[in-house]
């Protein structure tokens, strides 16, 4: 059963894009174009591809299809540059945590800048949830805490960030005579769990007082500074704040991160990989 390659790459479109609208725009072709390439490819394989939501989501038997088509994607770009037929270059989607986003990983970007032949897409989520963007075929290659391998993925040590729990020198006045599980904390999102899991060792109970949610590093940043509540901020960012003062100097937190890609033999895909591993080697323990 041969897959046509065009509704393949409408499939991710969607994906990518979020809806039938966007996806259409970018490929400059119909909404209604996009519909029918779409229920095409699901006719084709006898599967439900997409769950018709905003935005719009795979299915298992989706994610099976988008990893195959980015994996045909790369491949093709990898034909026609050595052909000398490459036109523009196909975008190679990693998903990163986001305190590697906003600290080490930047100088991966920084070397990749001037590769003409290499697009990067960056999708940001907990270190804990990065490898399910591989398993969903949203991405090729990924930042992950996870040592197990997604089926068809290599995996390799990268290092671990070295977490302390800190806060501002005013609020670890104010609150220096209540327990660590009472006291205003900030996390990042939803997935943050890395407070609460800090709070279990130390208190034995998760983290009970106010939360601020703060989906954005420099911003999480700012208000521990600023004193809105305790966090566990990396070596990194801790190295920006001057007045932090850490709560429990004997209880570093050490998050192992891993990379995992496709096994897939492309050029530009190990190019992002030795970049990611020599910016590790430099910055990571």
């Amino acid at each position: 059963m041969m897959l046509d390659p065009e509704s393949v790459r409408t499939l991710l479109a969607v994906v990518d894009e979020g809806t039938f609208d966007a996806a259409a725009r970018v490929l400059h072709v119909t909404p209604s174009a996009v519909s029918q390439r779409i229920k095409a490819l699901e006719q084709r394989t006898g599967r439900v591809l997409l769950v018709r939501a905003k935005p719009a989501r795979l299915t298992e038997s989706g994610a099976v299809i988008a990893r195959y088509g980015r994996q045909l994607a790369l491949l093709e770009q990898d034909a026609f540059a050595g052909l000398g037929l490459a036109e523009r270059p196909t975008p190679i989607q990693v998903a990163v945590n986001a305190d590697s986003l906003s600290t080490w990983f930047r100088t991966v970007v920084k070397e990749l800048a001037g590769e003409d032949d290499i697009v990067l897409g960056l999708l940001r989520d907990d270190q804990d949830h990065t490898a399910e963007a591989l398993r969903r075929g949203l991405v090729v290659a990924a930042v992950t805490s996870s040592p197990q391998p997604v089926q068809g993925c290599s995996v390799r040590p990268l290092g671990s960030i070295r977490y302390h729990a800190v806060a501002g020198r005013a609020f670890a006045r104010r609150w220096r005579d209540r327990p660590l599980s009472d006291l205003p904390v900030v996390v990042f999102d939803e997935k943050d769990d890395l407070q609460d899991a800090f709070c279990r060792a130390v208190t034995g109970r998760a983290a009970s007082g106010h939360r601020h949610f703060l989906p954005d590093g420099p911003v999480f940043e700012d208000a521990v500074a600023a004193g809105a509540g305790w966090a566990l901020l990396s070596e990194h960012q801790v190295r920006r704040h001057r007045g932090l003062v850490h709560l429990h100097p004997d209880r570093p937190v050490d998050v192992p991160l891993h990379w995992q890609q496709w096994k897939l033999d492309s050029p530009p895909l190990q190019r992002v990989a030795d970049a990611v591993f020599r910016a590790a080697r430099a910055e990571l323990r």
